[in-house]
């Protein structure tokens, strides 16, 4: 009886430290997958929803392969954002079907653009065709780029992009459609990060387009990361140019990661910058993320929800 009783007991003495590790070994296993790129999120780990909603948030599709259109509409409707974008229309539906919209969808592509007089029939076929069935699905915005230089000078380029434009832009204005000519950097040499010899790589530049083409259907992308990298003093440039800007895209610098803490961009102070300007478009979560891309992507929309 006694070796009974001293067995029990080791037995009682045991059980509290053997609880209290599964706990901990659980707790560190979830932590663990939560770091792996794409991995199963815990069941328990809170998404963050928009709350205030004073920036209508979007995300990009591109950066979150290989995330189906569907999946990713799916989750970025349940953190509370508006806009699956960079679509084609054969998206259009799935992204309806979620109660998105595309806040600015596809058209020809940065490596050809209007910059070259030789690119714009190839530029102005393809707006069109994403002009009409951006109209007819009620979105916004489509996006349009210059092209690279190529040994172009400045101010032949300049003209080349004003007229290319302005053969458009009327088409735009009758189907209720903005044009967002996109800034890129031309200082990062890594795929999709940089685009070396991109013709506008400058914001002021690009703002001058817009205001030689001369209409309110001809704004520009006002993309924070590469503004950043080539220019840096993103408030005081956003405040300078927001009568011109139409859309925003947002990614950390260095890298094109995610928005937080581990890069050189302080985001909330920029949105509310935004807001104070009176800006009632979409900002676009367009960053590669590292870590799981929905815990990274719902990180940014609390970041982002000023």
């Amino acid at each position: 009886m006694k070796k009974q009783k001293k067995a029990a007991a080791g037995t009682s003495k045991d059980s509290m430290p053997r609880r209290t590790f599964l706990k901990s070994a659980t707790t560190l296993a979830a932590g663990a997958s939560l770091s792996i790129p794409g991995s199963a999120r815990s069941e328990d780990s809170a998404l963050y929803k928009v709350i205030k909603g004073r920036i209508q948030q979007s995300v990009v599709h591109w950066c979150f392969n290989p995330m189906s259109v569907e999946e990713l509409a799916r989750n970025a409707a349940s953190l509370g954002m508006k806009s699956v974008e960079l679509m084609g229309a054969e998206h259009f539906g799935t992204l309806k079907k979620h109660g998105l919209i595309c806040a600015i969808s596809g058209s020809h592509g940065f490596s050809k653009g209007f910059a070259h007089k030789e690119e714009h029939e190839e530029c102005l076929i393809k707006l069109r065709e994403s002009i009409d069935a951006t109209a007819a699905a009620g979105f916004p915005s489509v996006i349009t780029f210059s092209g690279f230089r190529r040994g172009l000078p400045t101010e032949v380029g300049m003209d080349n992009m004003v007229e290319g434009l302005k053969k458009v832009v009327g088409y735009a204005e009758k189907k209720k459609v903005t044009l967002c000519l996109e800034m890129l950097n031309s200082r990062v040499n890594v795929t999709m990060k940089g685009h070396p010899d991109y013709f506008c790589d400058d914001i002021d530049r690009s703002v001058e387009v817009c205001k030689r083409v001369g209409s309110e259907r001809l704004k520009v992308l006002f993309d924070i990361y590469h503004v950043q990298i080539m220019h840096g003093d993103v408030i005081t440039r956003i405040k300078q140019h927001h009568p011109f800007i139409g859309h925003y895209h947002t990614a950390g610098v260095p890298g094109r990661n995610e928005i937080d803490d581990t890069q050189e961009i302080n985001y909330p102070p920029i949105m509310k910058a935004i807001v104070e300007t009176g800006y009632k478009g979409y900002v676009a979560q367009e960053f590669i993320p590292l870590r799981d891309k929905v815990e990274s992507l719902s990180q940014s929309v609390k970041i982002c929800d000023v």
